[in-house]
């Protein structure tokens, strides 16, 4: 429309521009009345003006504000403010073991790794297995937040050492398992599954394995309620007792126990040092055929890190009566059973020393010794452990952030009772990446 009634407008310009100059007046006024009417309908016609706009800082145009990657918190029903991360780390394990004196069985734990008191006995040797796995691997998952002025901190972590359907001919897979799960109040009251307040997971030396010293080592994760002030610890942590039958036999793990195991710790600085001295008192109780009977078991664990420039050294030392299933993964059971039904605790003294040596800021190596020596009762019989030992050095490279690439040589033994033993090498290569 509005292109129509400009063509008539150009028309009628023209038609007066050509005619000719003796044109009588009327036809002229005629035009101009006509021009005007058009004009007028034009203006009418015209779309409003948008409205202004300010003009950029720039020579471009601002660009437009990103959208939100989501419109909602990640824990909706968390108090405000509270902070979700997540974490974890892929770990490829590969390793080469020989047994001098029989085959760790097949598809068992002690194929992905160290434990002592599966050490084979008594059997041939045989040419080294292979094996490999992922499941080091771990997610973590975890909130900070803070409800009513108190910091509440909670953590679940999970490793794939569950048992699950897998099967190395055609898909390996292994079950996701928790391996702590707790909420944190103040950093003073802790509820849930951690380490053991008996253990410090710090002083600990790096290692391919998941442990590395376990022979001289406290390695147990268990349901507690903890209570830190300053330096001090206080747990009431989960009690379970182990048992060798008289003369000898299958583990008896007899959950007979009527009261939490009690630990008390201190954790301590000298320079640039840490050291930490813990006590661990328990009861370790039997019930079968209307009968039970209950013992004392109690133990000291003394651990730290000494700083030696960019080097360290590190230590565990470990003593007592009725906690051997707090050491060493159970090498040795907390008690035997006499003629009477009755419990004789078995004793020992475990540790461990290490030292780290930083090469270059890329390559560092752990070299580490540990041992563990138990005073069992007679009445166990002589296939009970006596000792197991292991000496291990190892070398690990960080080429970029995150990544660890690790080799391990380890030699370790096993004594029972009777002086039989046994032994193992292990030759054990890892990959890792943390995100």
């Amino acid at each position: 429309m509005r292109e129509k009634r400009l063509s008539l407008l150009v028309s009628s310009l023209l038609l007066l521009a050509l005619s000719p100059a003796h044109a009588d007046d009327a036809r002229i006024a005629a035009l101009e009345a006509r021009i005007a009417a058009l004009e007028a309908q034009l203006r009418a016609a015209a779309p409003a003006a948008p409205a202004s706009t300010p003009a950029p800082t720039s020579g471009t145009a601002a660009a437009a504000a990103p959208e939100p990657i989501q419109q909602t918190t990640l824990t909706p029903s968390a108090v405000p403010g509270t902070k979700f991360f997540v974490s974890g780390f892929v770990k490829l394990d590969a390793m080469s073991t020989h047994t001098g004196d029989g085959e760790l069985a097949d598809g068992g734990i002690a194929r992905d790794l160290y434990i002592p008191g599966l050490i084979p006995i008594g059997g041939r040797s045989e040419a080294s297995d292979i094996d490999s796995h992922l499941k080091f691997s771990r997610l973590i998952f975890g909130t900070d937040g803070v409800s009513n002025g108190h910091s509440v901190q909670t953590r679940i972590e999970a490793d794939f050492f569950g048992n699950g359907l897998g099967d190395e001919r055609f898909n390996n897979a292994s079950g996701l398992v928790v391996r702590h799960a707790f909420v944190n109040v103040d950093n003073r009251w802790l509820f849930g599954q951690t380490w053991t307040t008996f253990m410090d997971a710090a002083t600990l030396p790096e290692s391919t394995d998941l442990i590395g010293p376990t022979d001289g080592t406290v390695f147990v994760r268990e349901p507690q309620v903890r209570y830190t002030h300053g330096p001090w610890m206080f747990a009431l942590e989960n009690p379970e007792t182990t048992l060798t039958p008289r003369g000898g036999g299958a583990r008896i793990s007899t959950d007979d126990s009527s009261v939490p195991d009690l630990v008390v710790r201190y954790n301590g600085k000298i320079g640039a040092g840490t050291f930490g001295v813990a006590g661990l008192l328990r009861q370790l109780r039997f019930e079968a055929d209307g009968r039970s009977d209950d013992t004392i078991g109690a133990g000291i664990s003394v651990f730290g890190k000494v700083p030696i420039g960019s080097d360290d050294v590190r230590f565990a030392v470990t003593a007592g009566q009725g906690i051997s299933r707090y050491l060493a993964l159970n090498a040795n059971n907390d008690g035997v059973l006499n003629a009477r039904g009755e419990i004789d605790t078995v004793d020992g003294v475990f540790g461990y020393v290490a030292y780290r040596h930083l090469f270059t800021p890329t390559l560092r190596g752990n070299v580490f010794y540990a041992r563990g020596e138990y005073d069992s009762p007679v009445g166990g019989g002589l296939l009970q452990t006596r000792s197991t030992q292991s000496f291990h050095v190892n070398l690990f490279y960080s080429p970029l952030p995150k990544w660890d690439i690790g080799a391990e040589l380890f030699y370790a033994d096993r004594e029972i009772e009777s002086g039989a033993s046994g032994d193992l090498w292990r030759l054990h290569t890892t990959v890792k990446y943390a995100f």
